[in-house]
């Protein structure tokens, strides 16, 4: 704190005050030696186990609350003496360390210069001859008020004066002005707030991900909560009610109770007053506080430092919508609620429940909310992740399509990922989701490479693999194994065969097919294989390529998969992990393993249904609409007279009613079009199947232009630009976890957050071209496949329908797939001019219509749009 030295005196020269009682100021001031000798003892009596460490503050206060009365009845400073001391920091505070500062304020009524210098002289002197840390100040009440208007720091410790000794009233004159100031200014010193909080967390770092971290000055530290405390003395904030008592952590005061102890015992074991914890003192300090080694001391701080960083988050965030308006700003109408998805809506720039919305009778509305948030960059109120977690029921298993559909929304999202699930995790609600989650949440890794405890490794391996969607065929099991690879860590056995065997248990509680379980599980046993053959084996040993393949029963997909997750879980280790050397590696293993497995099976038409024949043998036009799998989820048969353009109008004709395409069939029976579709609404109830048989007919006949209403539409959508939104001045929107850094492009890891509109893709769009051969029933001469992989958006299947058909190309059959928020869709094709410049040209169209990928990473490989010919059926390089 900043102080005036006192041999200068503050005060003016005409105090303007009466006579005052004589003060019995010693000649000698006696130097406080009683004081430092008991402190001495009280620290050697405490590493003996007689005195814990809040027992240890406690007593400190007291003995030094005990010493500053005596000494000021000593000199004088009583009651009505115009004289008092106030305590800020801990002794402020109530919580003094071992070797913490005094900081102190002789604070006068504007007494003459040279008695207050005396006074100063007989208060300083003993405590600096003991040896006693001192931070010191003498004030009059103006100077102290005009010191924390010009100084934030300043301003935040006076918020922590207490009185200790001396003129009561004016210490009241002085706390309470402090206060009342604060309140009156924080409109317009908030961002410099702000500002200084960013400051200090990009100087000290992150608490939960630094080997030796500041657990005063770091993000998710000591400087956070008294930050809270300050909002809440603003009115801005209800201060440390930001999570629940049964959230992990059990709320942020008691997350500051325990990394207060742990700085406690680190002053006690250092014999100095230090801030970090280094990894020679960690043992003795969790053996000192019953925690553990230094492995589980490190749980400890990640769960305690991440609880107060949510918190952080929150609070500022509260506090920056609570700031008071002024001038036109006042007649502003009340923020519009925007629609985001069934039960979501954008509210004030967070994500909220809608006002219809009863999360007791609705298990999915928690992924709903999330997929939200990652989808637009907006964090989730904190009032609507506390309603969710008091009353959204257990989603049952195997859980719904729609639940699963919304978890891979969330996970496909790339880093936009890592706030909602954070936030999700800080309250309870992701441990409700994956049980399993427990015991790998903040656990610390064994080995110095990596970067992240192992639960935010594997968010950070999922937010990789988000943007790796497109190479592979199974985007979604690509995500989830992302997500549970390092599942089995911390349970005292392999983790590799250990989460194999949970990778099961959670499949089938997402409610995947078997098949796709137990791939699921074969990519959680073997994630690290690839890697360790590639990296220790010969790969011109033909027998080292047979040895993968064999090992992975010959199955393409599952290579495929675990060469995209060994790059992302590679990324999401540490710096350096991934590079050239290890990438060309894996990519040789990869293509030799591959030559010796078969080409798989082709897509391949379903078949019609009974009724579905029968409407198509009726002729004319038809829609026909029934429940699926789900409450939100409806079956959408349209029938119609085959004709070109049919496709793209139909897949329009749903877009335009607000109905999101979760799978297709396009196929044709009796000379009409039998295009059957699984839909889910994007808000409320789907419309009538009689008006969209008009909208159809409208669109045949030329009277609704379907593209042009769809761009309108998409121009109109109410889901904002991604990371864009801010409603906290000087506080970006979604601080959650990875924040901490002060640029406003990237995030606390480096990743991009802002300016990127919701239209992006996260994961470059892909064509792949498969040719045919007579093996590949119902193949017929010049058929040939097309699969778009690529991230979705508003009538993404009428606009690549339309592109089709405008390069006069036949739509045989086709078979649409959205995985999340990825869509892998394959149109059997018959092309009037089969050559490799019309391929091109026709994949450099479809591509046009694909959302464009967002920018990326310094460091990135910049992999963007792009389409591969031959005979290639996966995303995995082939030479």
């Amino acid at each position: 704190m900043p102080f005036l030295n006192p041999s200068h005196g503050p005060a003016s020269d005409d105090s303007g005050a009466g006579p005052r009682p004589a003060r019995p100021i010693p000649e000698t001031p006696v130097a406080a030696t009683d004081l430092a000798a008991t402190r001495r003892q009280l620290l050697e009596s405490g590493k003996s186990g007689k005195l814990d460490a809040p027992g240890l503050r406690q007593v400190l206060v007291d003995l030094h609350e005990f010493w500053l009365t005596s000494k000021g009845v000593e000199l004088g400073i009583r009651p009505d003496s115009g004289y008092s001391i106030i305590a800020v920091g801990g002794l402020g505070r109530g919580e003094l360390l071992p070797f913490s500062d005094l900081d102190l304020i002789l604070l006068h009524d504007d007494m003459p210069p040279d008695e207050v210098a005396e006074v100063a002289d007989g208060l300083w002197y003993p405590l600096w001859d003991a040896n006693i840390p001192l931070d010191h100040s003498v004030r009059t009440v103006p100077q102290a008020l005009q010191v924390a208007t010009e100084d934030v720091s300043a301003a935040l410790g006076l918020l922590e004066a207490r009185h200790i000794v001396g003129d009561e009233d004016l210490s009241t004159l002085l706390i309470g002005g402090i206060r009342q100031q604060w309140r009156t200014d924080i409109r317009d010193r908030f961002p410099a707030v702000v500002a200084h909080a960013q400051d200090r967390w990009r100087r000290a770092g992150d608490i939960a991900h630094r080997a030796e971290p500041d657990l005063k000055n770091g993000r998710g530290g000591l400087r956070d909560v008294q930050l809270l405390g300050a909002l809440a003395i603003a009115q801005l904030t209800d201060g440390m009610a930001s999570l629940r008592p049964d959230s992990p952590g059990a709320g942020p005061q008691v997350a500051y109770g325990r990394l207060l102890d742990i700085r406690t015992e680190l002053h006690r074991i250092a014999g100095r007053p230090r801030e970090q914890v280094r990894a020679q003192d960690a043992d003795e300090i969790g053996a000192a506080l019953r925690i553990g080694d230094r492995f589980d001391l490190a749980r400890v701080i990640s769960d305690s430092a991440r609880t107060i960083s949510y918190s952080i988050d929150v609070g500022l965030r509260t506090a920056g919508n609570a700031l008071p308006r002024r001038g036109l700003a006042k007649l502003r109408r009340s923020p519009i609620r925007r629609p985001l998805d069934e039960g979501v809506v954008e509210h004030n720039g967070e994500i909220v429940l809608a006002r219809n919305a009863i999360p007791s009778k609705d298990p999915g509305l928690i992924l709903r909310v999330a997929s939200a948030s990652a989808r637009t960059g907006l964090p989730i109120s904190a009032s609507t992740l506390s309603r969710l977690a008091d009353y959204a029921p257990e989603l049952r298993e195997p859980w719904p399509a729609e639940a699963l559909s919304d978890l891979l929304v969330l996970l496909g999202s790339g880093h936009h990922m890592v706030d909602p699930i954070e936030a999700l995790d800080r309250t309870g609600l992701w441990g409700r989701l994956l049980p399993e989650w427990g015991a790998v949440r903040d656990l610390p890794p064994r080995d110095a490479i990596h970067t992240w405890t192992v639960d935010r490794h594997l968010v950070e391996t999922a937010a990789h693999a988000g943007s790796m969607t497109t190479r592979v065929s199974r985007p979604d099991l690509l995500v989830l194994g992302a997500l549970i690879h390092d599942l089995g860590k911390g349970r005292g056995a392999d983790h590799s065969i250990v989460g194999a065997d949970l990778a099961i248990q959670v499949g089938n509680r997402f409610g995947l097919w078997p098949q796709d379980v137990t791939l699921l599980s074969e990519m959680v046993r073997h994630h690290l294989l690839l890697p360790s053959v590639a990296t220790r084996r010969d790969l011109d040993d033909p027998a080292t390529a047979e040895s993968v393949a064999a090992t992975l029963g010959y199955n393409r997909t599952l290579l495929e998969l675990l060469a995209t997750l060994a790059e992302a879980d590679s990324l999401a280790t540490g710096p350096g992990v991934w590079g050239e050397w290890k990438a060309s590696l894996i990519n040789d293993l990869v293509r030799r393993a591959l030559r010796l497995i078969d080409g798989g099976e082709p897509a391949r038409p379903e078949s019609l249904s009974p009724e579905q024949i029968a409407l198509a043998e009726a002729g004319g036009f038809a829609v026909v609409m029934s429940p699926a799998d789900g409450p939100h989820t409806f079956r959408v048969t349209m029938v119609a007279p085959d004709q070109p353009g049919l496709l793209s109008k139909m897949a329009g004709v749903l877009a335009l009613n607000g109905l999101r395409s979760h799978s297709a069939t396009v196929q044709g029976h009796a000379g009409s079009a039998v295009n059957s579709f699984v839909v889910v609404p994007l808000f409320g109830s789907p419309p009538e199947a009689g008006l969209m048989r008009q909208q159809l007919m409208a669109a045949i006949d030329g009277k609704i232009d379907v593209l042009a209403r769809l761009d309108a539409r998409e121009a109109e959508s109410p889901i904002p630009t991604i990371g864009s939104v801010s409603a906290t001045p000087g506080v970006s929107a979604g601080t959650g976890a990875s924040a901490g850094s002060t640029d406003p492009a990237v995030d606390g890891a480096g990743h991009p957050k802002t300016a990127v509109p919701a239209l992006f893709a996260v994961a470059p769009p892909r064509v792949i071209w498969v040719d045919l051969d007579a093996a590949d029933s119902p193949a017929e001469p010049g058929d040939v496949l097309m699969e778009l992989r690529t991230d979705d958006r508003i009538g993404l299947l009428s606009r690549v329908s339309a592109v089709i058909e405008r390069h006069g190309a036949q739509v045989r059959w086709a078979k649409v797939a959205t995985l999340g928020s990825t869509v892998v869709d394959t149109f059997c094709l018959r092309l009037d001019d089969d050559s490799a410049s019309e391929r091109t040209r026709v994949a450099d169209d479809v591509l046009a219509v694909c959302p464009p990928p967002q920018p990326r990473a310094e460091g990135d490989d910049g992999d963007g749009p792009q389409h591969h010919g031959g005979t290639a059926r996966s995303g995995v390089p082939i030479s």
